[in-house]
Parts: C-alpha cells; sequence; structure tokens
C-alpha cells in the first residue's frame, strides 16, 4: 500500500465518520468533548473531584455516540471519563420541524 492509498483511505474514512456524525447528530441532547474524544449524548453527569489537593473531573455519559474512526461500534450505551483537562459540555438544540431534503427523491 503506498502513501497516497493509506491517506486516501484515511480521508475516506474521516469522511464516512463526519457524514454518520451528521446523521445521527439529532438523535442526541449533548455534545461533549474531552482531550481524547468527542461524544454525543442523551445524558450526562459531570462531577469535579478533588485528590491531594488536585481538581479532576469525573463524566459519565449515557446512550452515547463515540467521534473515533477506529471503532467499529460507535454507538455505546454508558462511558465513564476520569480526566485532569478540561471537558466541555453543550446542550444541543432541538429543531422539533422534520422535514425531508429536498433531493430526497420522493417528488412525484
Amino acid at each position: 500500500m503506498s502513501a497516497d492509498d493509506l491517506e486516501n483511505y484515511e480521508t475516506d474514512m474521516e469522511l464516512q465518520l463526519y457524514r454518520e456524525y451528521r446523521d445521527v447528530a439529532n438523535l442526541f441532547s449533548y455534545v461533549v468533548e474531552t482531550e481524547r474524544r468527542f461524544y454525543l449524548a442523551n445524558h450526562v453527569d459531570l462531577q469535579a473531584k478533588s485528590a491531594d489537593g488536585e481538581i479532576y473531573f469525573d463524566l459519565t455519559l449515557q446512550d452515547a455516540w463515540v467521534w473515533d474512526v477506529y471503532r467499529s461500534a460507535r454507538f455505546v450505551k454508558s462511558v465513564r471519563v476520569i480526566t485532569f483537562k478540561d471537558v466541555n459540555v453543550e446542550e444541543l438544540v432541538k429543531n422539533d420541524d422534520l422535514s425531508l431534503p429536498k433531493d430526497a427523491g420522493l417528488e412525484r
């Protein structure tokens, strides 16, 4: 496999992952970013804790999707992350309007 083949493969995998994210994002309530991963989740429990004078975060996600190109199963029931790094949690805005794309092929 050449370097170009490998680069094309990785680019294709990232594009597939982005498309999957775009398709599933509306199923979730929160976007969660840690230093190692990006998640979509429907329940987030973030606890700031202290040990030996250092603050760390204990993060539990339920009903989640993981942005990871190398995972075969990105939907997970439960995730627990413990980190000393920043954690960003954002609530997604739900769009209650259900509409089909114009190019859905349903026109008669």
